[in-house]
């Protein structure tokens, strides 16, 4: 796989430690082989020079002139609307996921352990009926009928034995062996 994510005007990059850690920033300008003049408009980072070691490039390019004002930069970043689009990449989810089990209690960690396993085999167990039945049954019907409409059956007594203080009938050969012993 080649690598595509260039050092450019415009790249996105993803502030990964520092005081602005977690932000997103924009490549304004390439000051030497170690930093570049970034700007965050949309997310509250200064035009200031940030290391590259401290950056992550994404996939995301802005289409704006070399040097540009923070007003051209926010116009770019508004009209390519680069926070959904990032929040809606696999890498902000696994970064909001990371936080979210950092600042969970012993209490939440027992939830999701207790919870998660029988979760699991309602999903599994839901999607495995609607994409076997969807497929084998016609338009209209129900996979489990309404609990207004289940109808219980009439309860039907056993039938009367000759000992009716319900121990069971023992029948004559059956007398024999238990007396030989």
């Amino acid at each position: 796989m080649v690598f595509r994510r260039f050092v450019e005007v415009g790249r996105v990059a993803y502030v990964s430690f520092g005081p602005h850690a977690g932000k997103l920033v924009a490549i304004v300008d390439v000051i030497d082989q170690n930093r570049a003049l970034v700007d965050g408009p949309c997310t509250q980072v200064r035009r200031q020079a940030m290391p590259f070691k401290c950056m992550q490039l994404t996939d995301f390019i802005l289409k704006f002139p070399h040097s540009a004002r923070q007003k051209y930069v926010r116009q770019a970043w508004q009209k390519a609307d680069i926070n959904t689009k990032w929040a809606a990449t696999r890498w902000a989810k696994k970064i909001e996921a990371r936080e979210r089990k950092a600042k969970m209690t012993d209490f939440d960690r027992f939830k999701v352990m207790k919870g998660s396993p029988e979760s699991f085999l309602q999903k599994s167990t839901c999607k495995k009926m609607t994409t076997h039945h969807q497929s084998h049954r016609p338009e209209g019907l129900r996979l489990l009928p309404k609990a207004s409409e289940v109808q219980k059956a009439p309860a039907q007594k056993a039938p009367c034995s000759q000992q009716a203080s319900g121990k069971k009938a023992i029948s004559g050969s059956q007398k024999k062996v238990i007396r030989s012993f």
